[in-house]
């Protein structure tokens, strides 16, 4: 029996699961972004409680490493790192990206269109990439400022499910047929499976190493006169 916690602190929902194997157990989710720091430590400690499982029961821990919120990355590959480095259980990483397109396929099940999920990165840029239905990257995890042309060689040949928080972004600028924009939210069952099997594939990450995926470089404005 493999027990996994799942931790995805990386948009702008929370979502933490406990699975056996690849079927979740129990999950708990937040909409304040804001809040996924106070939210994620009572989380797992209730999740654990609903299971009626301890700490120690677990067998790994996975975290979604980006791309997504800066703070949200932090808090979660921190929170991750230190269970695993107290437990000394394996620490797993999962594309945020990979987890968005997953729960895409699972819900729709068309077989021959193509997955993009998309998160907001301010302006008209986003972190996006593409996949098949069987998750293969066609365009692997990128920043991407969205413009007319944005997708069009490929919407020419099939039809792509856009999701995530940076569609509002592409709706008002593209129309095309085979564009097809939903409001699916990540559902934990995708993480679930996607970290467990890394889990079997004793795919791990360097605890020691191991940093969040932020696709592009943390900016903060110069204070006047620094």
């Amino acid at each position: 029996m493999a027990i996994l916690l799942n931790i995805d602190t990386a948009t702008e929902i929370a979502i933490i699961s406990l699975s056996e194997k690849d079927s979740v157990i129990e999950y708990v989710t937040n909409t304040n972004q804001k809040d996924h720091a106070s939210f994620l430590q009572p989380a797992i400690k209730k999740l654990l409680q609903k299971a009626d499982l301890t700490i120690n029961n677990l067998n790994a821990v996975a975290v979604t490493a980006g791309p997504g919120s800066y703070t949200g990355l932090r808090v979660g590959m921190a929170s991750a790192k230190g269970l695993c480095y107290a437990l000394s259980i394996p620490m797993i990483t999962i594309n945020t990206l990979e987890v968005m397109a997953l729960s895409s396929i699972n819900r729709i099940k068309d077989r021959s269109a193509l997955y993009c999920p998309m998160i907001d990165a301010r302006r008209m840029e986003v972190f996006t990439a593409v996949y098949d239905d069987q998750l293969a990257e066609i365009i692997k995890p990128c920043s991407m400022i969205l413009n007319k042309e944005s997708f069009k060689e490929m919407l020419q040949k099939s039809k792509i499910y856009f999701s995530g928080s940076g569609i509002l972004k592409l709706e008002d600028i593209l129309e095309n047929q085979n564009a097809i924009f939903n409001n699916h939210q990540t559902t934990p069952d995708a993480m679930a499976a996607l970290s467990y099997s890394a889990f079997i594939k004793k795919s791990f990450a360097d605890i020691a190493y191991a940093s969040p995926e932020y696709l592009k470089e943390f900016y903060t404005p110069s204070k006047p006169g620094v």
